[in-house]
């Protein structure tokens, strides 16, 4: 069981440090080619959600140094779930890719618009208005899983934020496409394809 739970340790250690690189990349990127933000709006709620999820990834990192220093965060789970988390973490890694690779140019940290934003409708995006917020929480429940600490179940509080900055994120999209993003809204689900 001691090197199954180091083989688990390494592996969301380095699901995690990929995660954060692909993010990285394409964010570096948008920030080069992408243009201002046309106004500087969203900024305190982006330091509150990264303070939150600070706080819930901090046990993460007690995990991988030594599982003990989080026994208390942990619950017990037997190992074929969370080897199936982890084949789907791994999953998720192209899909990531995928959305941000979709969303190019015009992804930002706020939920304001860059100048010369266009509306993305390909990819992923053609069926989901918000693939990379249902990405991230598929991540976040595979790496509970795999790490069995429902202390990751904090999640849930910068995840709240983020369906309240999802709301803001979507009236400044119609602000800045008007009928062509209401209509991009009636064929598309929020964070799940819409099947009907």
């Amino acid at each position: 069981m001691l090197r199954t739970e180091s083989i688990f340790r390494i592996l969301t250690a380095l699901l995690f440090v990929t995660a954060l690189f692909i993010s990285g990349y394409f964010r570096r990127q948008a920030e080069r080619e992408g243009g201002v933000l046309r106004t500087p709006v969203g900024n305190k709620l982006i330091v509150a959600m990264r303070l939150m999820a600070l706080v819930v990834v901090l046990p993460v990192f007690g995990y991988w140094i030594n599982p003990g220093w989080v026994a208390w965060a942990r619950f017990a789970l037997p190992v074929w779930p969370r080897w199936i988390a982890a084949g789907f973490a791994v999953a998720l890694i192209p899909v990531m890719v995928w959305v941000f690779a979709s969303i190019g140019k015009n992804i930002s940290a706020s939920h304001d618009t860059r100048h010369g934003h266009v509306l993305v409708t390909h990819g992923p995006y053609r069926w989901v208005r918000h693939p990379l917020y249902s990405v991230g929480f598929l991540f976040a429940v595979a790496l509970m899983v795999i790490t069995a600490l429902w202390w990751l179940a904090g999640m849930i509080l910068p995840l709240f934020v983020l369906l309240v900055r999802t709301t803001k994120e979507e009236a400044k999209l119609i602000e800045t496409f008007g009928d062509e993003y209401r209509d991009y809204m009636k064929r598309t689900g929020r964070f799940l394809p819409r099947w009907m």
